[in-house]
């Protein structure tokens, strides 16, 4: 963004609570020239606008107005995906895991071994992620030091907030598509590190998050493809970088439960895996969780680990449904995730309503009530109300990223990361009569159409760190060239 000040004038969404948020239909939020969110006034009448920007002496032209049917949220958070999974999106639906992963999964990704069809394919993918409103992504790279390094720069050049790791799989793989030893894997590792790292921090040094826009994480790919001591060594490296985060997957499918449970005897469970090798802390996203035992659950809220909830995915490929209730209940951090391509969607949208729907299968196994209470006393076997999915694609996400003090929702000193939204008549499926009569009732209505009713047609523009990074209005300056 320039220099100077920018002031939003009108609908604001934004998370308070698992069971809240605010809606105001006439605010005024400022952004500074960092990117930082400068104050917040929850509710100006029209005609106290213009005394309200002279008394903080501020200019008409730094004034952006919201049209009827426009309101701003906190930009998606998006906990795990597989950035080189986007050109097999939509097909293997016949597989579970272990069967889609050699039939489907592993043969695309041996294709990024070519950086220029790396580089090409990336531009693609990380446009349609921002585009689709996520601001805050947490991508798997292949085992490819080199292409994840184009990556990250894509990444980086476009704008988005993210975390980016290369697979570490040195262990039941095709033969085609693994890492020859524990050393080279770990050499590419902390080459990826040293990489991201040496990226500008971003838009301002100023910026009060203190973290660069693109960042590091580890990522053993899941324990079935690591040898215990590239876990062991991984488990090194995390302790000696308390700030770097882990990323894997845990417990998303029966069989490789089964599997990873023979080839990791001395361990108690799929989760006491990753502690034993010192790979469970407050910094990992562990994806599914959704054949955990109780004392598995137990141990990760000990741990102060996150889940990602990745619902499109588990439906997808047969896996099952993750119990989001009962780890809400132990306090347990949780995020959304699209999962792409297990998720055949790339749009944190689609997994607020597939997690919707999740809940709702759970809720089968129980009575159901006369009534069902919209803001249930815990959450455990019964439906996520709209509050708790919205939050948990945004402040749940940053929670589960450790941002949870600069990302995720709106509040003086955070990031302005957010989308401009429009649910106006003709826009999409969305479409709503506008009466603003009773615009205070509507920005509910607004704001579940656009859950389950969205797409990208419907976000206008996507900001990270107070910069415009994309939306269906957006044009970029200049195609992408990682080389300058």
């Amino acid at each position: 963004m320039s220099g100077s000040i920018i002031i939003f004038y009108g609908a604001v969404i934004n998370p308070t609570s698992l069971t809240a948020y605010s809606a105001f239909p006439r605010s005024l939020l400022a952004v500074g020239p960092t990117g930082n969110i400068e104050w917040i006034i929850a509710e100006v009448l029209p005609h106290q606008l213009q005394d309200e920007l002279v008394q903080r002496g501020c200019l008409s032209e730094h004034l952006v107005e919201l049209k009827d049917g426009e309101f701003l949220i906190p930009g998606f958070i998006d906990t795990h995906t597989h950035a080189p999974q986007v050109p097999n999106m939509g097909t293997g639906q016949q597989y579970e895991l272990l069967d889609w992963l050699e039939k489907v999964t592993f043969p695309t990704e041996a294709k990024f071994s070519d950086l220029e069809f790396a580089q090409r394919t990336y531009q693609k993918v990380v446009r349609q992620f921002i585009d689709a409103g996520t601001t805050t992504c947490c991508y798997y790279g292949t085992l490819h030091l080199e292409a994840t390094k184009v990556l990250a720069d894509i990444v980086h050049s476009y704008g988005q907030r993210a975390f980016v790791g290369k697979c570490n799989m040195n262990r039941e793989s095709p033969h085609y598509y693994v890492e020859p030893s524990t050393s080279s894997s770990l050499a590419d590792t902390r080459a990826l590190i040293t990489h991201v790292r040496s990226l500008p921090s971003g838009p301002s040094p100023q910026a009060a998050s203190n973290e660069p826009l693109v960042q590091p994480i580890l990522t053993p790919r899941f324990a079935i493809s690591c040898t215990s001591d590239l876990l062991a060594s991984l488990g090194e490296i995390a302790s000696s970088d308390p700030t770097l985060r882990i990323q894997t997957h845990i417990s998303e499918n029966p069989q490789e439960v089964k599997y990873t449970k023979h080839l990791f005897p001395d361990a108690n469970s799929y989760t006491d895996v990753y502690d034993k090798h010192g790979l469970l802390n407050k910094h990992t996203i562990l994806a599914h969780a959704v054949h955990l035992e109780a004392d598995e659950v137990e141990l990760i809220r000990k741990r102060g680990a996150g889940i990602s909830h990745c619902p499109t995915s588990n439906f997808n490929l047969r896996s099952g449904v993750a119990p989001v209730g009962v780890f809400l209940d132990k306090g347990i951090k949780v995020g959304l995730g699209t999962d792409v391509s297990g998720g055949f969607s790339h749009s944190i949208l689609t997994a607020i309503q597939h997690a919707s729907m999740a809940s709702k299968v759970l809720s089968f196994h129980l009575p159901s009530p006369t009534v069902v209470p919209s803001l249930p006393a815990s959450f455990a076997n019964r439906h996520l109300p709209i509050p708790t999915l919205f939050y948990l694609a945004t402040m749940g996400g940053a929670s589960v990223c450790g941002l949870d003090a600069h990302i995720g929702s709106f509040a003086p000193g955070k990031a302005f990361d957010a989308l401009l939204v429009t649910v106006k008549n003709g826009t999409g499926a969305t479409s709503v009569h506008l009466d603003e009569e009773h615009k205070e009732k509507k920005l509910d209505e607004w704001l579940e159409r656009f859950l389950f009713c969205g797409d990208d047609r419907n976000i206008e523009r996507v900001y990270v760190q107070g910069r415009l990074v994309g939306g269906c209005t957006f044009t970029p300056a200049k195609p992408l060239n990682p080389a300058n």
